[in-house]
This record gives C-alpha cells, sequence and structure tokens, in this order.
C-alpha cells in the first residue's frame, strides 16, 4: 500500500518549506524580536515567549486591563496581499484582526475567532491593495480566569489572494478537509509513495517531489459518499477567474464539482466537468462572484470503492473574469430610491388616477414625517387620489438581473386603518409582470411609525419588486406610507444593514458602541429605550433604526429643570480631511430643552477630563422641534484624538424629552451640508401635507 497523508485539522505551523515564499513587510516569527510590532500602550502589553518564537497576551498579565492590542509598524500594499497567521488560543478567550487605514478614523474588522484549541490554528485573511498606508491590529482577549492566554506564533503576508495554492507548503494555504469517517482529500505526491500507486506527478513542479490534493474511493463504504475540500473563508469582496488542474479516473464512478458556501452554509454550484477520465493534468476555468465572505468547496462523491481518484494543483485567482460572457458585477442601486427627488426608477399602473403619490409633511407636533429626513418627501397612497371610494395600487420597480440573491430593505407607516388586510403587500413579478411569488404582507398596524423591512430573494430569471396596496372601500382605508427603499447584493443576514453596522456607525441596537456619559449631578443621564417613553406628549413612539429597535434618550421626569447628561463617543484619532457627522435627534415635548454636539480635543499634555472647557460647540437646538425623527448633518475637522459630545438639557417642564438615533461618522463634506431644518424651535405649520 502507499502511503496517505491526511490533511490535518489543526495545523500545526507555517514550516519553511522546499520554496520560502516571497515575504512582505509585515510578516513577523517572533523568533528574534517583534519586527516592529508594537502594543498600544493604552491596554494590557504582549509579551514575547522567553524562548522566543510565539508572543502571548496572558490572562495573569492583564492587570485590571480586558484586552491587548498589538500594531504592526506602518504599511503598504500595492497589490492584493494575503495574511496568514499562526495563533492559538488557550482556554477562554478571543482574538480579532482589524484593518487601520491611514486618514480614516475607525478600524475595520477583517477576522476573529473565538475557538480554543490545544494546538496552533492558522487564519488566512485577505488584504486588499490600498492607496494609503495602514496598519494591522491584533486584538487578544484572553478569559479573566488563571490559565487562559492568546498568542501569535507566526505573521506572514504574501503576495496574492488567500484562496490561491499549490499545496507545496505544509500549511496547505488554510486549506481543510471537512472528515469523513471513509473519504477525505489527502496530501498526494512525494517519492514516500508507492511505486505501483496509479496517482500523477505533481503539476507543480512536473515530478514526484511536488504535492497536490487527491481524494481516492479505495475506502468508500457507502453510495455517494463525500469528500468536501474547503478554502478558507474570503474577508472583503473579490470576483474574477479562478482557475485550477485537475486529473479524474474513472470518472463514472464519482461525481466532482466545484461549490461556494457562505457564512449562513449556504451552498451554490459553480462547476462540473465536462470528461470523464483526465490522464493529464487539465486547466479549468470559473469565473466567481464573492461579494460576501465565501468559501470555495472541491466536492467528490463516489459510488463505490472502484470510484476512481479526482486530483486538484495550482489554484490560483484573478480578479479579471475568464470568460467574456459572464455578466459584469451587477448594481443593485438603480432599485434604491428615498424619493427626494422624485420616483427614480419606480412607477406605478395608471388606472383610474394615480394610488401613490409623492408628499411632504413640514415638522409639526401632529404628524410624521418622512423617514429620511423628518422634513423630505415619501410616497403615501390615499383614497383622496383616486375617483373611487376603493382602489387597487401596484408600484413597480426596475427590473433586476436573474440569478442574483437580492437583500432589499424599506420602511413604511401605516395610518388610520380599520382593517389592514391587503394594506401592503410586495410581490415578485418577472419582465411579463406576472407575478411569481408574495413574498411580504403586513402583519400589524404600525400606529404612525416607520417599520423596517428586510426580504431576501432570489429568481432564475429577471425579476422586479412591485409594492401592491388594496383598499376595498372607504371606511376600512387610511394611509400608507413608504420610503427609503435599498436593494444590495447578497442575503440580507450578512450584508451590511441595521443589525451589522459598518465601521463609524451605532444605532444602540446592539449595546451603547462603547460609548460613555459624564454627569454632573446624580439623577439622570442618558438611557438605553426600546419603544415609547413613559411620560406622555413627549419622546419618540419608536426609534429610527426597525421601529422595533434601540435609541438613547434623557427621561425628564429623572432630572430638574437646567440639568444636564452627556454622552461621549469613543476616542477618534483624528484626520486631515473634512469629516461629516450624521445623526437622527427627536425633540417633542411643551417643555424640550436643548441639544447640543460639542468637539472635545485631546492634548497629549493633559487628561482630557481637564480640557472640559476647551469644548467647541458645533451644533446645537432649542424647544419642541417635531413629533419626527430629524436628520442632522454636521461637518467638522480635526486633526488630533478627539471625542464627540451629544449634550441634552432638560427643559422647564417633564415633557422634555430628548432622543439620538443611528449616529454615522463619514468622510466629509456632507453631501447636503448643515442640519436639514434651517430654525430652532417650535414649528406653527400645523399637520400640513404638500402634495
Amino acid at each position: 500500500m502507499f502511503t496517505l497523508q491526511l490533511l490535518p485539522f489543526l495545523v500545526l505551523t507555517l514550516a519553511k518549506a522546499q520554496q520560502q515564499p516571497l515575504l512582505l513587510p509585515g510578516s513577523c516569527s517572533f523568533e528574534f524580536s517583534t519586527c516592529g510590532y508594537t502594543s498600544d500602550p493604552k491596554y494590557a502589553t504582549w509579551t514575547v515567549n522567553e524562548e522566543g518564537r510565539f508572543i502571548t497576551a496572558d490572562a495573569a498579565l492583564m492587570g485590571s486591563k480586558d484586552k491587548a492590542v498589538l500594531l504592526s509598524p506602518d504599511l503598504e500594499l500595492v497589490d492584493w496581499g494575503c495574511l496568514r497567521m499562526v495563533y492559538q488560543i488557550t482556554g477562554k478567550g478571543s482574538l480579532q484582526l482589524h484593518l487601520r487605514p491611514h486618514g480614516e478614523n475607525f478600524d475595520y474588522t477583517l477576522w476573529t475567532s473565538e475557538k480554543p484549541s490545544d494546538s496552533w490554528l492558522i487564519a488566512s485573511i485577505d488584504l486588499r491593495n490600498m492607496s494609503q498606508t495602514y496598519q494591522v491590529l491584533m486584538e487578544g482577549r484572553p478569559g479573566k480566569e488563571e490559565g487562559n492566554s492568546v498568542a501569535i506564533f507566526e505573521i506572514h503576508i504574501v503576495p496574492g489572494f488567500c484562496i490561491e495554492c499549490d499545496f507545496e507548503e505544509h500549511h496547505l494555504c488554510g486549506y481543510s478537509n471537512q472528515w469523513n469517517p471513509n473519504v477525505n482529500w489527502y496530501v498526494g505526491g512525494s517519492l514516500a509513495r508507492d511505486p505501483q500507486s496509479d496517482l500523477p506527478d505533481d503539476h507543480t513542479m512536473n515530478n514526484e517531489r511536488g504535492h497536490y490534493m487527491y481524494v481516492d474511493s479505495i475506502y468508500a463504504k457507502k453510495f455517494q459518499e463525500v469528500a468536501k475540500l474547503l478554502s478558507p473563508m474570503t474577508t472583503t469582496p473579490m470576483s474574477g477567474c479562478l482557475s485550477f488542474y485537475y486529473q479524474r479516473n474513472q470518472a463514472r464512478g464519482n461525481y466532482f464539482s466545484l461549490l461556494t458556501r457562505d457564512e449562513l452554509g449556504h451552498y451554490e454550484e459553480l462547476w462540473r466537468p465536462d470528461a470523464y477520465d483526465t490522464t493529464q493534468w487539465k486547466l479549468e476555468l470559473v469565473d466567481i462572484k464573492a461579494p460576501h465572505p465565501l468559501e470555495v468547496v472541491f466536492e467528490v462523491a463516489f459510488n463505490s470503492p472502484r470510484g476512481g481518484y479526482v486530483a486538484i494543483d495550482d489554484i490560483s485567482f484573478s480578479p479579471e473574469f475568464c470568460h467574456s460572457e459572464t455578466d459584469p458585477n451587477f448594481d443593485p442601486s438603480i432599485a434604491n430610491c428615498d424619493f427626494e427627488e422624485g420616483f427614480c426608477e419606480f412607477h406605478q399602473e395608471q388606472i383610474e388616477g394615480s394610488v401613490w403619490n409623492r408628499v411632504s409633511v413640514k415638522p409639526n407636533v401632529y404628524r410624521v414625517g418622512d423617514h429620511t429626513t423628518g422634513t423630505g418627501s415619501f410616497l403615501l397612497a390615499n383614497t383622496r387620489f383616486t375617483s373611487r371610494p376603493g382602489y387597487v395600487g401596484r408600484l413597480h420597480g426596475p427590473v433586476l438581473p436573474g440569478n442574483h440573491k437580492y437583500c432589499l430593505r424599506f420602511y413604511y407607516a401605516l395610518h388610520g386603518f380599520m382593517k389592514i388586510d391587503n394594506a401592503l403587500a410586495l410581490y415578485i413579478y418577472d419582465e411579463d409582470n406576472v407575478a411569481q411569488e408574495k413574498v411580504w404582507t403586513v402583519s400589524e398596524s404600525s400606529r404612525d411609525v416607520w417599520m423596517e423591512v428586510d426580504i431576501t430573494f432570489q429568481k432564475p430569471m429577471p425579476t422586479k419588486i412591485v409594492f401592491v396596496t388594496i383598499c376595498r372601500n372607504f371606511w376600512d382605508c387610511g394611509l400608507v406610507s413608504l420610503d427609503d427603499i435599498t436593494v444590495t447584493i447578497g442575503d440580507c443576514r450578512v450584508t451590511a444593514g441595521p443589525l451589522r453596522p459598518v465601521p463609524g456607525q451605532c444605532n444602540f441596537e446592539q449595546g451603547e458602541c462603547g460609548y460613555t456619559q459624564e454627569r454632573k449631578q446624580r439623577r439622570g443621564g442618558w438611557l438605553r429605550m426600546r419603544g415609547q417613553t413613559p411620560t406622555s406628549y413627549t419622546g419618540p413612539r419608536a426609534d429610527h433604526t426597525l421601529g422595533v429597535g434601540h435609541y438613547m434618550y434623557i427621561e425628564a421626569s429623572h432630572m430638574l429643570p437646567g440639568h444636564s447628561a452627556r454622552l461621549l463617543t469613543t476616542e477618534l484619532r483624528g484626520v486631515d480631511s473634512p469629516q461629516c457627522l450624521v445623526f437622527y435627534y427627536h425633540m417633542y415635548g411643551s417643555g424640550t430643552g436643548t441639544l447640543s454636539v460639542f468637539l472635545r480635543r485631546h492634548d497629549n499634555r493633559h487628561h482630557y477630563r481637564e480640557l472640559r472647557y476647551r469644548d467647541s460647540l458645533l451644533w446645537r437646538r432649542q424647544g419642541e422641534q417635531s413629533i419626527s425623527w430629524m436628520r442632522a448633518m454636521v461637518d467638522y475637522e480635526c486633526y488630533t484624538k478627539h471625542q464627540i459630545i451629544f449634550e441634552a438639557v432638560r427643559g422647564s417642564s417633564i415633557r422634555s424629552d430628548i432622543a439620538i438615533d443611528d449616529i454615522v461618522f463619514k468622510q466629509g463634506p456632507c453631501k447636503d451640508p448643515g442640519d436639514s431644518v434651517q430654525y430652532s424651535g417650535f414649528s406653527e405649520n400645523f399637520n400640513e401635507i404638500e402634495y
């Protein structure tokens, strides 16, 4: 019998192979030095092992700190690179890898693990080429108990993509075998194999010394036993041409396919071979699109122990598609619309008058404004627009290509409905205006609250979304509002959204985002709230993000007139370009006080608490503004470390609740500089709707 080398699940090392790969700056073995890596002094210290060879964050040395952050030297990446890190989590703990681009306030989390092990593991993280310098951060959080630790053995940064591999190195580029009792992927090649074996020579070196991956049916015992070889999970969006070489023996006895698997475990088949037996290495080119994290899966199923073998080698990737007929990456934003400038690409069926009309509500204390700004436009379906007491209104979106998974998000609100049956539903239509599926219908009244809905859908043919509202008679119907429609590629559960905010965004759904409070008196403070505030005739009915989510507010009944509460963001690094702060605020109540935004610059010579008198006012609103959530957009510049402060001052009565939500920091200047409302104080435009 020839020797089988089973692909290990627990990769032990990034040991040197016969051909040492080119290592880019930022690589380090921690054998003789830390290669320019340093511990962030604000946190606990990473410690080099006395005998060298690895660096660790140990619970016994953390003191009162809960994490240790290891900073790389400044790096430049002209072309795409792959960072491979050998690490170990002992006991309880976690390890995260962040990317810190220079010129930006926030870090981007690329990878995280909480998996403990008694041996070294390997992580593969894609690094996209960037125009500016950057740093890589390793954040270790060992559990508090003694014996917990997080260690890093080696960091290798190499040119290319992490899914590329020639299998010549012992770490196998992070590829792993999904273990099966009988059939598995093995490392083939080397001089140790059985001379009677019919397995091929390696493709990379074209001799017996090289290595490749193969799976053999010799141990198959059941019908269609499956072996899976999984690539590392991609960590940044990528699309292009995946190429590899394969050989296939006795192919009528096996099934060979290439698939992708997303974070939710969903598979999608990309390719099956068109050749049965291939006695020579055959090159295959497959176009792949990975807008979100994916694994590439090589899958082989056998019908019997005489199903032959399949071997693969030299997997590579190019950012250019292999085939000219492959559709380029489609931008689904053509279906986005906030109705501020019109209907965008949407249109309605013109039957006995327009059911859907674009309207706006001036700020007032009786009618909720639009979701986008609080003062802008949205779509409204109402019987007053039609010549009959009932109607069927269909709003058609643009046609979207088939064979894509889409995430649709939109906001709706209902007012005055006796029955909500057929008030609003969402259908998927084909190009010929034939309904393919009803994917959603309103299930409960929104009580004049903007409610967020997300729907994931996929069809093989080109389709479009159609919103349908039906009013059977005047007395049962009310007002149906629609706003802020967005469509992105991918499943809603893995795309950026309310429950997966991007860096620099805080909607308080997962907590308080590390924000802290600065109180001048015991009573009062910012509270995280869901639903309506306790005091009547003040405060929001719901949050701005979801309609059923969380926001921060001050409860005026817990405070005295003139008392204030301050909410401070996490520390921002400061950049040499304009910044734009966007947030939503709610100031409703006859005794409403003041909401202010301050910029607090940090000075290395003093603790920041000593700089409170140097706080600079950026924005302020005083008195009752509207029953709606209102958008504020604030431009500012700061080149040094700083914080943003939200200060709420309680007004003359308990009807003085003030709330904030959906805070976003982004590169400026703001597209619409200044606040969306050009006045401060109470509006006299009661319940005025502009059609």
